[in-house]
């Protein structure tokens, strides 16, 4: 066993040792190692990662390194911005104007190490958000407070991470996901929205709520939405489940609100148009085949 495991040391973490103790040995001669024995070697530590995240680990061990293995913590944050001028959530070749890299490069810096941020969904080009929920492993002295606060520092003024919480290992932003809501608003007043121009589609008429609604309902349940995606090569399967759609008007705004599992390219857009056709007599409320 290492000569850095002494008696403060928990005791969960000497029954790792005792099961794993290849991993320390390990570290010390490591550049001695033949191509064989360093196979093994990832392999045992792959295997004390795999235990280790089994455990619940104090907070004073957070950032320690032992035997070359550190111990990071999973952050959980939930995020709002406006996504006027990004293309999008995810990391795009040509531009460094997505959200997930803003989160990326401010983390890195904090940290002084590459972080990867991963968000519960993908949203398009301009495409706002109330509450992203994203997480990602790093090392740091700091409380989730001050996280928060250096992130919201550093951070554009139309990014901001309004919750940062410390998560199990395992947790993971997209796959934990339980669902997603999608508000669509529309727009059919007299009167330029002023106030609202950047966050409504502005209509030429008032469709029919009702017989929106009708036609909604067809929409719901799970379908494969290849249809409704406007990206043709679409390579994983397009079939989704929508659970609720709800149709409100208020005023001169008209509030189409998606709930799902998951949304497609353009999806929820898609599907907004093809309800307003229907709204105006462009369109059938006839069972669609999708």
């Amino acid at each position: 066993m290492a000569a850095d495991i002494d008696h403060r040391t928990p005791g969960w973490w000497l029954q790792i040792c005792d099961t794993y103790p290849g991993v320390f040995m390990c570290h010390r001669k490591q550049n001695s190692f033949s191509n064989r024995q360093q196979t093994e070697r990832l392999a045992l530590v792959e295997n004390f990662k795999i235990e280790y995240n089994k455990l619940t680990k104090p907070a004073a061990l957070r950032g320690i390194s032992f035997g070359g293995i550190t111990l990071k913590e999973n952050y959980k944050m939930t995020i709002a911005y406006d996504g006027s001028r990004y293309f999008g959530w995810e990391h795009q070749p040509n531009t460094d104007l997505t959200i997930q890299g803003k989160l990326e490069s401010v983390l890195s810096l904090m940290t002084g190490t590459e972080v990867e941020v991963i968000g519960a969904g993908r949203t398009d080009a301009g495409v706002h958000a109330k509450g992203m929920v994203a997480n990602a492993h790093f090392e740091t002295d700091q409380t989730t407070e001050e996280i928060c606060q250096y992130m919201n520092r550093y951070l554009p003024e139309d990014i901001c991470v309004t919750e940062v919480r410390v998560a199990s290992d395992r947790f993971h932003s997209r796959y934990n996901a339980m669902g997603k809501t999608y508000c669509y608003t529309c727009y059919a007043g007299d009167l330029k929205p002023v106030f609202n121009r950047k966050y409504v589609y502005v209509l030429d008429q008032t469709p029919d709520v009702e017989q929106m609604k009708k036609a909604a309902e067809y929409l719901m349940g799970t379908h494969d939405f290849a249809s409704f995606c406007s990206n043709p090569k679409m390579k994983k399967s397009t079939v989704r489940e929508v659970d609720s759609i709800e149709i409100v008007q208020k005023g001169a705004f008209i509030n189409f609100t998606y709930h799902g599992t998951g949304f497609l390219q353009h999806m929820v857009r898609i599907l907004t148009g093809t309800l307003l056709e229907v709204g105006y007599g462009k369109r059938t409320r006839s069972p669609w085949k999708i």
